[in-house]
């Protein structure tokens, strides 16, 4: 064997070539096998074949022969066994102990290296074995089969998460805590179930009465155009044809039974509503000019300043019925209430618009044709009541509602004195139902049903159906203070139904002391008469 020197002579090294992966060594005494490690390292492909196993290097260039390579490295061939032993000894244990080297980085001690500790994250059923090896408690969760087998329902919703089993990286149910939520999940089933089957027989409910109240317009609207209409004045006060008005009429000959009913003492004809129309037509082009001077005359007396009323009218159209969106700009009926308000305001300057017109002329419009509503719109508000209110006479006002309290405390008397209570004057709720003749209280077909029995039975039914609501809601607002129980009547509850309301409606007397409502009102009447005579001052002498 020669010497190290002989070996490491600069001029036999091969051209350089891209170092090898940085690896790590041990620690030897022995500078042979230390120096044969690094001169190895620098030169990997050169070692020789001869059973040891070198590391894995980058591709080398073309190798010479290996007798040519010893004879140009200046090794013998008599010592080349010896140098292969410790070569592959060597090498053997290096490639063993270098492969985690490359993969991870190692701890560090002095004269050596601590294998690197493994990080790997540990898969959740090991995580399972090992909390069930410590704890001794085991837990075999139902098969899946069986888990929810025979459920008929599945709630959509995160409930049933109840049922599952924890992830595995937490600590197992144990079985009383299965059982239990086993339990609550069978009893949140069951109440959704129920739920879903009542609701579901409520719909079929209201589909079947839907689909019998559709039968009995259908054989009622024969009877209506055949016999009743033809026949107006003859059959209109009988009895049978009183209790087919109280059922409702007909959509499609509704428009025509109003118009009868309320009938026509103005004489009002499709050409004098033309008239006023074009009247209304001129009044909208010239208003921005008389607008400034009408500001300057009496405020409550000109005939000019209840006809500028003409511009108030656009403020309630777009506020009519918003939800419909047929009333509002660009809707088909839009112009068509904003002609019948217009037109009215010129013919009845005493009165003019008043805020809950546009309600009663849209409910006419949807029923009757443009010239027929505004002549049925006109005498509607011509009678009694509805002038007593539209003109704001206080004195008449007050009389329908001291006759109202009257047959209030006649009907429904607990809540009379819980309305005393707090003193709840009728005055803050009927106004505006008397005002739209409920028509924006209630929906609008059930609005249109109080409507048909108000033709029939005139400005008595108003204050009848006050006292219905009243009663069909008494345990609710006996409940309530002043603020809910004025908020609450305000804005009545939108799931009202016809046949709640009229089934209430039909509870409600109409007599005091065996005096009807037109007696009560008249004695209301003549009592004031008499105190405004025995309040009046006495005659100059």
């Amino acid at each position: 064997v020669q010497t190290c020197g002989d070996r490491a002579q600069p001029a036999a090294l091969p051209p350089a070539l891209p170092p090898a992966p940085l690896g790590f060594t041990d620690v030897n005494l022995n500078s042979r096998n230390t120096y044969e490690v690094s001169r190895r390292r620098s030169a990997p492909e050169h070692l020789p074949h001869g059973g040891g196993t070198a590391p894995a290097a980058p591709a080398p260039p073309p190798q010479e022969p290996p007798e040519r390579a010893r004879h140009r490295l200046g090794i013998a061939g008599a010592g080349s066994s010896f140098a292969e032993f410790f070569t592959r000894n060597f090498f053997t244990k290096r490639t063993k102990e270098l492969k985690p080297a490359v993969q991870s980085a190692p701890g560090w001690k002095l004269f050596g290296k601590v294998p690197p500790r493994e990080n790997l994250p540990k898969d959740s059923k090991i995580i399972q074995q090992e909390y069930e090896a410590r704890t001794g408690r085991m837990y075999k969760p139902p098969a899946p089969s069986a888990r929810r087998k025979n459920i008929e329902f599945e709630p959509l919703s995160t409930t049933a998460l109840i049922l599952e089993d924890r992830p595995a990286n937490l600590p197992a149910k144990s079985v009383e805590e299965a059982l239990r939520h086993r339990q609550e999940y069978d009893e949140m089933v069951a109440e959704a179930k129920k739920r879903e089957i009542k609701e579901a027989h409520k719909r079929k409910k209201i589909m079947r009465e839907r689909f019998k109240q559709e039968e009995n317009i259908a054989s009622a609207m024969v009877i209506w155009v055949n016999e009743i209409l033809p026949n107006w004045e003859g059959m209109r006060a009988t009895r049978r044809v009183r209790e087919l008005w109280w059922q409702g009429l007909p959509p499609s000959v509704r428009g025509k039974v109003w118009s009868l009913a309320v009938g026509n003492e103005l004489n009002i004809t499709p050409e004098l509503y033309e008239i006023f129309l074009s009247r209304a037509k001129e009044r909208w082009k010239s208003f921005s000019e008389t607008s400034s001077e009408n500001d300057t005359e009496d405020a409550g007396a000109s005939v000019a300043d209840r006809e500028a009323s003409l511009e108030l009218i656009k403020l309630d159209i777009s506020r009519t019925f918003p939800s419909l969106y047929i009333f509002q700009k660009g809707g088909p009926y839009h112009d068509l209430l904003h002609s019948v308000l217009g037109a009215y305001t010129c013919y009845r300057p005493d009165v003019g618009y008043v805020q809950g017109m546009s309600f009663i002329a849209a409910v006419l419009i949807l029923n009757l044709e443009e010239a027929d509503a505004f002549i049925a719109f006109a005498n509607l508000l011509n009678k009694p009541c509805q002038l007593a209110f539209f003109r704001v006479d206080h004195s008449m006002m007050l009389k329908y509602f001291a006759a109202f309290e009257v047959f209030f405390e006649e009907n429904l008397p607990k809540l009379f004195l819980h309305f005393k209570s707090y003193s709840l004057t009728p005055d803050i709720y009927l106004i505006d139902w008397i005002f739209t003749l409920y028509s924006k209280s209630l929906p609008l077909d059930l609005a249109c049903r109080v409507w048909d029995v108000f033709c029939r039975d005139g400005e008595e039914f108003l204050f009848r159906t006050g006292l219905g609501i009243l009663r069909l809601y008494e345990d609710i607002l006996l409940q309530m203070d002043f603020i809910h129980i004025a908020q609450f009547l305000t804005k009545l509850p939108e799931d009202i139904t016809s046949e709640k309301l009229f089934s209430c409606i039909a509870a409600i007397q109409m007599q005091n002391s065996n005096k009807k409502w037109a007696q009560v009102f008249a004695s209301l009447m003549k009592d004031n008469k008499e105190g405004d005579k025995n309040h009046s001052p006495a005659p100059k002498n």
